[in-house]
């Protein structure tokens, strides 16, 4: 999923030049909220902002992003499902609100798939497993070996904060092997990565922009994409495919970044955001900037295939909470 194809790009370019449909005429005839529910900075955020002045560019429309942070991202959802369906407040997100918290958090007030109407994820963002220099392991597959062999809580293994994709990431990655590789939580990266460099912690899964650079750098070792294939930002680390360890294989984590409206948004409004977004993320220039901070400009799918992106990600880390046993809050 982490690839872009020469192919796709081209055939979305050619895309691009063709006329908006009749009905963006109608639509919009004054400014857009797009609501990020995360502070000014977060992937997010960026990705919105840089739709924002995309969208003004492009087309002269006016696109006022406001960040609605707190409660995990649940504050800015919340103020999303209770507008108006009209596609003047829209929700620009990564997917930890709508398929994390949930499992996470007791009486969430929305559900994601019941209160909302996807539009597309138009960027991605994957994770990598990096390691301590004197880690035992120099390949996914004799990490992998370690793990099994030692016992239960040997190991450590550093996260950016309990209940974030890394966290979850690592706790899949237990389960898969039949181990338990203990959590040490941090308040962000890139402590994390500081210690997990002098040896005080072991094993971290985190983000490409956050730990790629360190690899790169030689202050960690990097064993595995978190995902089968490897991908065209990282080339030089394999995926789990590669790894010839069969439990870990299909192994996926990848972070996205959507935008989405409140349920009940006009399906001709839904398809405006859709080409709206097509357009931005298939142009090569767009593609080259987000690449250099490791994330993927993608083309949005159908709103449909979204929908269904969205319901299996709830349905996968809700067994990884269950399975590992995390209480919710």
């Amino acid at each position: 999923m982490m690839q872009t194809t020469r192919r796709t790009l081209l055939a979305l370019g050619a895309a691009a030049a063709l006329p908006l449909p009749a009905f963006a005429q109608a639509y919009p005839t004054r400014p857009v909220r797009v609501v990020v529910p995360f502070p000014p900075g977060n992937t997010s955020d960026i990705l919105a902002r840089l739709v924002a002045e995309e969208m003004q560019s492009r087309q002269g429309v006016t696109v006022v992003v406001e960040n609605r942070a707190g409660a995990s991202g649940a504050l800015g959802v919340q103020a999303v499902t209770g507008a108006r369906p009209d596609g003047y407040t829209l929700l620009v997100t990564t997917q930890s609100p709508l398929v994390v918290n949930p499992p996470l958090t007791r009486n969430l007030p929305y559900d994601p798939v019941r209160d909302l109407a996807p539009i597309g994820v138009f960027a991605r963002n994957g994770f990598i497993l990096v390691v301590s220099p004197n880690f035992p392991a120099r390949t996914m597959a004799e990490a992998a070996a370690v793990l099994r062999a030692a016992p239960p809580g040997r190991f450590t293994a550093a996260n950016p904060g309990l209940g974030t994709m890394s966290h979850l990431a690592m706790e899949l990655l237990g389960l898969s092997l039949g181990t338990k590789i203990e959590s040490v939580p941090y308040r962000g990266s890139a402590q994390a990565l500081t210690d997990l460099a002098a040896g005080r912690v072991d094993l971290m899964i985190d983000g490409f922009a956050s730990a790629v650079p360190q690899a790169r750098g030689g202050t960690v070792r990097a064993l595995s994409l978190i995902q089968p294939g490897r991908s065209d930002l990282v080339p030089e680390v394999p995926g789990l495919a590669e790894s010839g360890v069969p439990e870990l294989a299909a192994i996926e984590a990848l972070s996205w970044t959507a935008m989405l409206g409140p349920a009940g948004t006009p399906p001709d409004i839904v398809a405006w955001w859709v080409d709206a977004l097509r357009r931005v993320m298939s142009d090569s220039g767009v593609a080259r900037r987000l690449a250099q901070t490791f994330i993927q400009a993608f083309p949005p799918d159908a709103p449909d295939a979204f929908g269904r992106e969205i319901a299996a990600d709830l349905a996968k880390w809700t067994r990884v909470v269950r399975d590992a046993r995390i209480e919710p809050q």
